[in-house]
């Protein structure tokens, strides 16, 4: 049987790109579909914008505290459309510089929605019309259509936000309630805070972060961002309403909070019903497809990447899937995606990042009379003369037996950037006496990962 492409990416998100470019690159004849802008959760609605709005509130932060350094300011004037509509612009441009790159590469791009009608074909919908736009065929598809926002089922959810709906407003509210406790409510929970909105934060369980090293959930709670968030715990939003242009949120206590708008950031979830592919058969890890080491469904011919398998949803991860499935099918190369030692942050004010296991996953695979812990807490040379003195927090978790390092875990400043630097060190198997015996940097944050003795 003859097929119009080598291969057929839907989803021209991070790990569809990395696939479709290093395809083509290896002579492969290859389509993508995508029924949004180019460039998918990370450069459209995720990481880059967002990373935009944190630089933002980390610029007003820290202008509205340097008093001390001398530098004096009657007051700074925060414009969030001039934000927005910035953000909007270089989304755009780097949008249209993936679309140039597919386009140096022979690289078909497809612009609307993609759907098996076999195993081998697709048709392209309009979203607009519903019409099919076109029908192909490929030797090889891979689905790499991301996740979306989880809504929750209870009255009025309509009235709220999601995550994606924040990069398309025209201005900050002046009040907001954010409903979750994981990475993305906590990020836009900071945002706000430090750009002035007033921010309420509900969540399900005790604290924040659950799943990360419980220090740092600690330390983020303690900072002084959250001390001007009003959390509200072991709580869940029952209904909305809308009141004069507001929004009245009900919680299970029956208490009453009313504010400009709602964001719902209980998580996200795979994007797979547009796809039609439940005549397919394949087979699933729960809401997430089923794929082998190589990436590849129960169909031979179907593989996935990304936030639709049940991998960590990181961006770099998505990348890496992408290239190996490639490296492997294209170039036939027998590369498998490394797993171990995945860096990950939070880009809350301070950051959080960690990587590797937290003290209390450590201690429930070695046992906690094997693992030791070191740590050290400080307010960091910058913060001197500033009148938020937030902390940073330094952790490292050490097999006692084999002295390996299980984890490091940081919160503070620039910490996402020292974090990457030590997933390398930890990927290459370094001890405690690694650490030990390595020459510091002065005066640095960074120094303090290996001048912790005990």
């Amino acid at each position: 049987m003859e097929f119009e492409f080598d291969l057929i990416v839907i989803g021209a998100g991070s790990g569809g790109l990395a696939a479709a470019k290093r395809a083509a690159t290896y002579g492969a004849k290859v389509a993508i579909i995508e029924v949004n802008q180019i460039g998918g959760t990370c450069v459209i609605r995720g990481c880059v914008p967002k990373k935009l709005m944190v630089y933002a509130a980390k610029s007003k932060k820290n202008m509205d505290s340097s008093d001390g350094y001398g530098l004096k300011n009657e007051g700074i004037d925060f414009s969030s459309n001039i934000l927005l509509k910035n953000i909007r612009e270089e989304v755009s441009r780097l949008s249209d510089l993936h679309r140039n790159s597919l386009k140096k590469l022979n690289v078909t791009v497809f612009e609307g929605l993609g759907r098996f009608t076999t195993q081998n074909k697709l048709e392209i919908i309009c979203p607009k019309t519903k019409k099919i736009k076109n029908k192909i065929s490929s030797k090889k598809i891979l689905i790499s259509v991301g996740g979306k926002p989880k809504k929750l089922n209870i009255p009025g959810v309509d009235l709220a936000w999601t995550s994606d709906d924040i990069f398309e407003l025209e201005k900050f509210p002046k009040s907001i309630l954010i409903v979750g406790g994981g990475y993305i409510a906590c990020e836009f929970a900071s945002i706000f805070r430090n750009l002035g909105t007033e921010v309420t934060q509900v969540i399900r369980g005790q604290h924040l972060l659950n799943g990360f090293d419980e220090d740092l959930s600690s330390c983020l709670e303690e900072s002084p961002t959250y001390t001007e968030i009003n959390i509200i715990s072991n709580t869940q939003l029952k209904t909305i309403n809308k009141v004069n242009g507001n929004v009245e949120s009900i919680l299970d206590s029956g208490d009453k909070i009313l504010t400009n708008n709602i964001l719902i950031a209980t998580g996200r979830e795979p994007n797979l019903l547009p796809l039609n592919i439940d005549f397919l058969n394949l087979k699933m890890d729960g809401q997430y497809l089923d794929v082998d080491e190589f990436n590849q469904t129960s169909n031979a011919n179907i593989f996935a990447v990304g936030d639709i398998i049940n991998k960590p949803n990181l961006t770099p991860v998505a990348i890496e899937q992408g290239r190996v499935f490639s490296d492997n099918f294209f170039n036939y190369q027998k590369r498998k995606v490394n797993y171990e030692y995945i860096p990950k942050a939070v880009f809350t004010i301070p950051e959080i990042s960690t990587v590797g296991l937290s003290e209390k996953k450590a201690k429930e695979i070695y046992s906690e009379k094997n693992i030791k812990i070191f740590k050290c807490k400080f307010t960091p040379m910058s913060n001197t003369f500033k009148k938020n003195k937030s902390k940073c927090m330094l952790k490292i978790v050490v097999h006692k037996l084999t002295d390996k390092v299980l984890g490091c875990h940081m919160f503070g400043e620039t910490s996402s950037e020292i974090i990457q630097m030590v997933s390398i060190s930890l990927n290459a198997g370094i001890t405690k006496k690694d650490f030990d015996i390595t020459m510091a940097l002065h005066p640095t944050i960074s120094e303090e990962f290996v001048t912790m003795y005990g």
